[in-house]
């Protein structure tokens, strides 16, 4: 007799895990029942700021794989169809149609939960009313697109300056509207620190968008048919005909919760390093619903990217599968962009390392992408921590031009393992002036970090 999975979500970790329970169990040995409230399966969440902005054509592009392609390998995906409830005693799932109202108890011999994270909305007057869109899946960018089509007025405000604010304040622009946006912290993008940030709000403005930073968002106001005209921060008033809030997200673990799953400080699921949710041997989690080992300070965190979902999706259906797997934890790798501006990130901030009670040493260098004769060479800043007296390595930022956001990928190796700045400036890289300077921007930053940690070690008399 076949056993049954049940996948609650149908995005990167959901369908993935599918997908590998499949290659390791046929249809007679494993049940594999997705349930998935949308319209889409398998899309990149993180290409929708560049399908609003114009850069990517159509939706249909940033999906992987479709529900048809997923039920051509035995996989019963059932859109539309929203879990309400889990007995985790029962091992069955109560679910919702959203076409027809139906209600429906489903057994399960295994369950993956696969609910993804929920833009943040904050209970402010207003914030429900027409034009006003958080922008999580496929069907929210899709609503933000049919606004911008039918709006007559070009004034757009997107509230917060993180990834998706900036990405959608630029996206913005591309359409033609006029952007004012709104950031409660001193510098936009708050994943890097602020001698940082402030390079991503001067080329924000280069871009003609209105920043207003420390300013903290009341209200939003309407007018009489209930629609967006406004919203208010502090004493001032930013007229807008439609709002984009880019306030970060949260775990949707409303249904874990319910059910008395185990939660961490963030909200997200707890798992052990097969992914299965601690205290249940029966049920597993993955993506933006759960927290992660933050590899470098030793804590668990909620870091909701792609990159991480797709490989939680891989251990979890090894798992279900029957086969063996592990996903050991995170760096905290990201990269972005604003305009020709390339931002990346990894590791700790410094005040990350302060909560964690590192002590550090920091550094920040100017080089070039290129060798600084070669055509098209630009400027690059690196900012780079280590830890004092041992010279670990303890996070690296990056803000250029074209060339810049993938040298993060040297820091992230360097963090994973746990190298120490000194035994960077040894790495065997490679050179030729069209790619980069003799000495790479992010050597250049080590070997500063290197002088840093030992005279912070020389004692003072």
């Amino acid at each position: 007799m076949s056993e049954r999975v049940v996948i609650v979500g149908a995005d990167a970790a959901g369908m993935s895990a599918a997908s590998q329970a499949r290659r390791l169990r046929t249809a007679s040995e494993l049940d594999i029942v997705v349930f998935e409230r949308g319209h889409f399966t398998s899309y990149s969440a993180c290409g929708i700021p560049y399908w609003v902005g114009g850069d990517v054509d159509d939706r249909d592009d940033l999906i992987a794989r479709t529900p048809e392609e997923h039920r051509a390998r035995e996989i019963d995906l059932r859109l539309r169809t929203e879990v309400r409830e889990i007995d985790v005693p029962g091992r069955r799932v109560r679910t919702h149609d959203l076409e027809t109202g139906a209600e429906t108890w489903t057994d399960f011999d295994k369950l993956v939960l696969a609910t993804g994270a929920s833009p943040i909305r904050p209970p402010l007057p207003g914030i429900d009313a027409a034009g006003v869109h958080g922008v999580q899946t496929l069907d929210d960018g899709q609503a933000l697109i049919d606004t911008l089509d039918s709006t007559r007025g070009r004034r757009a405000v997107v509230v917060g300056a993180g990834y998706i604010g900036v990405e959608m304040s630029e996206a913005l622009i591309n359409r033609g509207y006029q952007v004012t946006m709104l950031n409660r912290g001193a510098e936009p993008m708050s994943t890097l620190d602020p001698d940082m940030g402030v390079l991503i709000r001067k080329a924000m403005q280069g871009l003609g968008i209105h920043v207003v930073d420390d300013t903290e968002v009341t209200a939003i106001h309407t007018d009489a048919q209930g629609r967006v005209r406004a919203v208010a921060a502090d004493d001032a008033e930013y007229p807008a005909d439609v709002v984009v809030l880019g306030l970060g997200v949260r775990p949707a673990t409303e249904l874990a919760r319910a059910a008395g799953l185990p939660l961490g400080a963030s909200g997200g699921l707890l798992t052990d390093l097969a992914m299965r949710v601690r205290g249940h041997e029966n049920i597993w989690a993955g993506g933006d619903c759960v927290e992660v080992l933050d590899l470098v300070s030793g804590s668990q965190r909620h870091i909701p990217l792609g990159t991480h979902a797709n490989k939680h999706g891989q251990v979890i259906g090894a798992g279900v599968g029957g086969d063996y797997a592990t996903f050991p934890g995170v760096v905290g790798t990201a990269v972005s962009k604003v305009c020709d501006l390339e931002v990346a990130r990894t590791g700790l901030r410094e005040k990350d390392a302060r909560a964690v009670g590192l002590q550090y040493v920091t550094v920040v260098i100017e080089s070039t992408s290129r060798a600084g004769y070669f055509p098209g060479a630009a400027p690059m800043t690196v900012k780079m921590l280590a830890e004092r007296r041992t010279g670990r390595l303890l996070g690296v930022q990056i803000v250029g031009r074209e060339g810049a956001g993938k040298r993060i990928d040297i820091a992230a190796v360097a963090l994973t393992a746990r190298m120490t700045v000194e035994q960077m400036t040894a790495l065997d890289l490679g050179y030729a002036p069209p790619f980069s300077p003799v000495w790479d921007p992010v050597l250049v930053a080590a070997r500063k970090a290197v002088s840093a940690v030992r005279k912070d070690a020389i004692p003072i008399p």
